[in-house]
């Protein structure tokens, strides 16, 4: 959620198995529902240096359909008096129902590769995306994940806050510590603002954010 532009804890452990069943668990069960994060989001120009706490939580998750979502809290946005919270809504990188190349919110194939890019953990992987989107890859047991959030809307501020929600994140989680880096895309606001998130200890109760509804 940048500034509009106006032209002129303890990481998370990693069983490696299901007990009960015997089976390795997929990276994406690591993102389940509850989960919390808590880091920063870069939102730095070329007038000056800004970064803003930020807080995720996991509220849905649709592994079949590749889809997930949550909610986002910016906790100290200069532009507003309270923490602005959004809600957005996930799209899994599983080649199956979503592959690297977006094909919409302006995003180009060559902005795509741009950013995945970014994360060297897509490096790797370059070569085949580049030929067919990554739709040969096997991520399956990938140490790394990778999604796009699109916030959708706002949950506690109007749409004259002096914000937007244009853009997406591109976004890797890295299985073996839970952490969440991403890039925002938009081409009205500075590039590549980086979001940075840690997992907390909280999972599904002890970690709260203002007292906001979802409509």
């Amino acid at each position: 959620m940048p500034v509009r532009v106006v032209e002129g804890s303890a990481p998370l452990q990693l069983s490696g198995q299901d007990a009960s069943r015997g089976r390795a668990l997929p990276p994406y069960t690591l993102l389940c529902v509850g989960r919390a994060f808590a880091g920063t989001q870069n939102v730095s120009s070329l007038q000056k240096d800004e970064a803003w706490r930020v807080n995720v939580r996991i509220q849905g998750c649709d592994l079949d359909n590749g889809y997930l979502c949550g909610t986002m809290e910016a906790l100290n946005v200069p532009l507003a008096d309270t923490p602005v919270v959004t809600f957005w809504e996930g799209e899994f990188i599983d080649v199956r129902n979503y592959t690297f190349y977006t094909g919409k919110w302006e995003a180009t194939p060559d902005d795509d590769i741009r950013h995945w890019s970014k994360f060297p953990s897509f490096s790797p992987l370059l070569s085949q995306v580049e030929a067919d989107g990554g739709k040969s890859l096997d991520l399956s047991s990938y140490p790394f994940v990778f999604m796009r959030w699109k916030e959708q809307y706002f949950v506690n501020v109007g749409i004259d806050c002096g914000l937007t929600i244009a853009g997406f994140y591109y976004v890797c989680f890295s299985c073996s510590d839970g952490s969440i880096t991403g890039f925002y895309y938009d081409p009205n606001s500075s590039p590549f603002q980086k979001l940075e998130l840690k997992a907390t200890n909280e999972r599904l109760a002890g970690f709260t954010f203002s007292s906001y509804q979802l409509q």
